[in-house]
């Protein structure tokens, strides 16, 4: 009897068959290097082709996208995570800030599907939001150093943050290997931005703050073709 299919997120499941887990490991090979490429709107049967493995095999072993995303990037908020760890730290209050945010970009900028991940959520990833939630607890206690050290605006939300990530992936989507360097320079220049005592005072939160879309609402990316045109293009303007 086939074995029903193995949850990451859910309760322990019974030991795969060997084919099984051969199955199970191609696809999330595959769709690492799919979703690391188009980002997470590239669809299930996307992933299936690439792995060689027909439909049915992959929402036997994956039934819902969530689950593969949860497979899939596990590693990579485990990472995420860590980066803030490593910022609590630094006893430089502002380096461990800043240099969290670098960090966190260049994991954007390293891999289009985390950098969609870090815009989302996942309800049913019960591990991915975990983690996720404990990063952001340790990013509140990032920013309240910096503010105490009087290196941060005062005006700063952790809200902010989100906006960073969904500026920095769209930089990302939009440059493509035509720029592949251009967010460092974004990022640089929103950074600077942050110092206190800033130059102006920056515009009321959103009465909604900005926060992760659940998965189900990823946002249509254009396709591989359209943005490697676009990022051509727009090689071009950067090289005048």
């Amino acid at each position: 009897m086939t074995p029903g299919p193995q949850r990451p997120d859910g309760p322990a499941a019974q030991p795969l068959r060997s084919d099984a887990e051969r199955n199970r490991e191609r696809i999330i090979a595959a769709a690492r290097m799919v979703f690391g490429r188009d980002g997470l709107s590239a669809s299930m049967a996307s992933v299936a082709r690439e792995a060689g493995v027909g439909i049915a095999t992959m929402f036997r072993r994956f039934p819902t996208k969530e689950e593969l995303v949860a497979a899939v990037f596990a590693d990579r908020m485990d990472a995420y995570a860590d980066a803030v760890a490593v910022a609590l730290d630094d006893p430089d209050p502002w380096r461990g800030f800043t240099g969290y945010i670098e960090a966190a970009c260049a994991m954007q900028a390293a891999d289009y599907g985390f950098a969609d991940v870090l815009t989302m959520t996942f309800p049913t990833a019960k591990d991915l939001e975990q983690r996720r939630n404990e990063a952001y607890e340790a990013m509140v206690q990032l920013i309240d150093r910096a503010k105490a050290a009087g290196r941060l605006r005062e005006d700063f939300d952790p809200s902010d943050l989100v906006l960073i990530h969904m500026a920095n992936a769209g930089v990302v989507n939009a440059t493509g290997d035509a720029a592949p360097e251009a967010w460092r320079r974004v990022v640089a220049l929103m950074i600077q931005s942050l110092e206190a005592p800033p130059a102006a005072p920056c515009p009321p939160r959103p009465s909604t703050r900005p926060s992760t879309r659940p998965c189900s609402a990823t946002a249509r990316r254009p396709s591989p073709r359209r943005s490697r045109r676009r990022a051509a293009d727009l090689g071009a303007q950067l090289g005048k």
